[in-house]
C-alpha cells in the first residue's frame, strides 16, 4: 500500500503542476479576449465619432485609445522629405506605405498618404510618388506610433519598416507632432493609385475557444488523476482476491 500512495503522491503533484499551467494558459488567453473586446470598442466608437480638428488630438502623445479617430488637417506636404514605408499589408495584399509630412500652421504632422499594392516580385520603388502640392486638406486616421528596433524606426536613404515620429524627426530639419495620419481621403486628390489603411478587423479571434481548451485539458489532467487511483485500488482487489483462493 505504501509503494501506491508514492505513486499517488507523485501522480497528484505531477497533474497540480500541469494543470496549473494550463489553468494559466487559459486565463492569459481570456486576458487576450479581454483586451481584443476593448480594442474593438475603441476602434468602433471612435470610428463613429464626428471628424475632429487635428489640432484638438495631436496635441499630446498618443495613445491606443485615440486611435481611429477621425480628424482634418490642413496644410501643405513637405515633398522634399518623403519615407517609403517597406513590407507592409493592407487586408491581404503586400505592399508599402508613403509618409510625408504635412506642415501646418499648428504643427508639423505624418501623413501616411496610403498604401500601393505591389506585385509578387517586384521591387519596392526608391522614391515615394509626390504628392500634391499647395494647400490641402486631408481626413484620416489617428494612428500611434509603431515600436520596434532601432534599425526598423531609423529612415535609411528614405526608406523604413515602422512608423515612429520621434524617430523620423530626428532626420528632419523641423520637430514633428507625435503619432501619425492615416489618410483616408486628400484633396486636391493624390496619385499613384495610393489606397486607405483599412482598420483592424473587428473580430474577437480564437482566444475564448484557446481559453476553454486549455481548461478542458486541465479537467482532463484532473480526471487522469482519478482514473490510475481507482485503476490501482481495482487491481489491488483483484490481487487480493486471487490471494485469497
Amino acid at each position: 500500500m505504501r509503494r501506491l500512495w508514492v505513486r499517488w503522491t507523485l501522480l497528484i503533484v505531477f497533474a497540480a503542476f500541469v494543470a496549473t499551467i494550463f489553468v494559466s494558459l487559459g486565463e492569459w488567453q481570456l486576458d487576450r479576449l479581454h483586451q481584443r473586446r476593448e480594442q474593438n470598442a475603441t476602434v468602433t466608437g471612435n470610428a463613429a465619432a464626428p471628424t475632429r480638428p487635428a489640432d484638438q488630438i495631436f496635441t499630446r502623445p498618443i495613445t491606443d485609445t485615440d486611435e481611429w479617430q477621425r480628424v482634418e488637417a490642413r496644410g501643405t506636404f513637405d515633398a522634399d522629405h518623403q519615407f517609403v514605408i517597406r513590407y507592409r499589408e493592407n487586408g491581404s495584399a503586400d505592399g508599402y506605405e508613403i509618409v510625408t509630412p504635412l506642415r501646418m500652421a499648428t504643427g508639423n504632422l505624418l501623413v501616411d498618404r496610403g498604401f500601393a499594392a505591389l506585385p509578387r516580385g517586384s521591387q519596392i520603388p526608391a522614391a515615394a510618388p509626390p504628392p500634391p502640392s499647395g494647400e490641402v486638406v486631408v481626413v484620416g486616421h489617428v494612428r500611434r506610433n509603431e515600436h520596434g528596433r532601432s534599425r526598423a524606426i531609423t529612415p535609411v536613404d528614405g526608406q523604413i519598416r515602422l512608423i515612429n515620429s520621434e524617430a523620423i524627426a530626428a532626420t528632419l530639419p523641423y520637430p514633428v507632432l507625435n503619432g501619425y495620419l492615416s489618410a483616408l481621403s486628400v484633396e486636391p486628390p493624390q496619385i499613384g493609385n495610393l489606397q486607405p489603411i483599412a482598420p483592424p478587423e473587428l473580430s474577437e479571434g480564437p482566444h475564448l475557444s484557446y481559453a476553454v481548451q486549455w481548461f478542458i485539458f486541465t479537467a482532463f489532467a484532473i480526471a487522469g488523476i482519478v482514473f490510475f487511483v481507482r485503476s490501482d485500488l481495482r487491481s489491488r482487489r483483484e490481487a487480493a482476491v486471487r490471494s485469497a483462493r
